[in-house]
C-alpha cells in the first residue's frame, strides 16, 4: 500500500511535467491538459462574453488556470510520495507531535513548503532518499517558475505581433488600395510586407498555441476582423500588370492558405477552404458577419463585432 501510493504520486508528477515539456518546450505542440483547459474556458467566456464582457479575460484567465493545476498536481503527487512515510521517515521540531502530523493534510503541507523553497524545517526528511528526493522538489518548482515566466515573456510578443499586422492591414483597408495603386515596386514591397507578417503569426500559432485563445477586443488591432482584407489585397493585386506584383499577389495568397492549414488543424477542425476557416476564425472570436461586394463583384465577408 505505501508503496503504491509512491508510485501513483511518482506518476502523476511525470504526467504533469510531460504536460510542461509539451506545453513550454515543444515547440509545434503543447499538452493536452493546457488545451483542455484553454479550450473550455473560451467557450465558456464566449457564451458568457456577449452578455457580460469576459471574452477577453479568457487568454490570462486560463494561463493562470494551466499553471495552478500544474503546481497543484505536482503538490498532491510529492505529498502522495511522502506520506505513506510519515512519520517515521521524517523528523520534527520540538513541539510538534509526529503521530499527530502523520496524515494527508500534513504531507501536503511539506510538499507545498519544498515546492516553494520555504524550507520552513518544522518537517524535514531523514531518510537517505527522502532527503535526496525533497531537493529534487525544490528544483521542480524553481523550474516551474522560471518556465511559466519564459512562456509569458514568449506568448506575449506573439500576441503584438498578430495585433500589429491586424492594425496595419486596418490601416491599408482606410487607403483604399486600387489595382492601380498597387501596380507598382511600392505595391510588391507592400505585399510583401503583409504575406511576411502572415509568416511570422503563422509560426507564431504553431509555437504559441494558446495566443488562439486571446481575444483582441479593438476591431483594428484584430486579425479575425481584419484578414479579410489581406485576401483581397491580392485579388486586387492579382489584375496588375506589373509581373512583380502579380508574384506578390500570389505568395500573399499562398501565405493566407498556410495560415488557414494551421488554424484549421489546431483549433477549427472545418476541413473546408481558405475562405471557410477564415470565416469560421472570425466567429470563433465572437464576431457577427455582414457581407459585402469585392471590386470585381465576387461577395466578400466582413465582420462587425457584437
Amino acid at each position: 500500500m505505501e508503496w503504491s501510493l509512491s508510485l501513483l504520486g511518482a506518476a502523476l508528477v511525470m504526467f504533469v511535467l510531460r504536460e510542461v515539456f509539451h506545453t513550454l518546450w515543444h515547440p509545434t505542440r503543447h499538452g493536452g491538459l493546457s488545451r483542455l483547459v484553454m479550450t473550455m474556458l473560451w467557450r465558456l467566456s464566449g457564451h458568457l462574453g456577449r452578455r457580460r464582457g469576459t471574452a477577453g479575460l479568457s487568454g490570462p484567465l486560463g494561463m493562470v488556470c494551466v499553471v495552478s493545476i500544474w503546481a497543484l498536481a505536482i503538490a498532491v503527487g510529492w505529498a502522495l510520495i511522502y506520506w505513506p512515510h510519515m512519520p517515521e521517515a521524517f523528523t520534527y521540531s520540538a513541539g510538534l507531535e509526529p503521530s499527530a502530523h502523520a496524515g494527508p493534510v500534513d504531507a501536503l503541507y511539506v510538499s507545498l513548503v519544498t515546492l516553494a523553497t520555504l524550507g520552513l524545517g518544522d518537517i524535514a526528511p531523514a531518510t537517505g532518499w527522502l532527503r535526496i528526493l525533497a531537493p529534487v522538489e525544490a528544483l521542480v518548482g524553481f523550474a516551474l517558475l522560471s518556465a511559466t515566466v519564459t512562456w509569458m515573456l514568449g506568448l506575449y510578443p506573439a500576441l503584438a505581433r498578430r495585433r500589429t499586422l491586424a492594425l496595419r492591414l486596418s490601416h491599408l483597408r482606410r487607403t483604399h488600395a486600387t489595382t492601380e495603386a498597387l501596380d507598382s515596386d511600392a505595391g510588391v514591397a507592400v505585399l510583401d510586407g503583409v504575406a511576411t507578417d502572415l509568416c511570422v503569426v503563422s509560426i507564431d500559432f504553431l509555437q504559441y498555441p494558446e495566443s488562439y485563445y486571446f481575444y483582441d477586443v479593438d476591431d483594428r488591432a484584430s486579425l479575425a476582423e481584419q484578414i479579410g482584407y489581406a485576401a483581397e489585397l491580392a485579388g486586387h493585386a492579382a489584375k496588375a500588370r506589373h509581373p512583380d506584383v502579380g508574384l506578390a499577389a500570389d505568395v500573399l495568397n499562398a501565405a493566407l492558405d498556410d495560415l488557414a492549414i494551421i488554424l484549421d488543424d489546431l483549433f477549427l477542425h472545418t476541413e473546408g477552404g481558405t475562405g471557410s476557416i477564415l470565416d469560421a476564425y472570425a466567429a470563433e472570436h465572437s464576431i457577427k458577419r455582414r457581407t459585402t461586394q469585392r471590386p470585381d463583384g465576387s461577395s466578400n465577408t466582413e465582420r462587425d463585432r457584437g
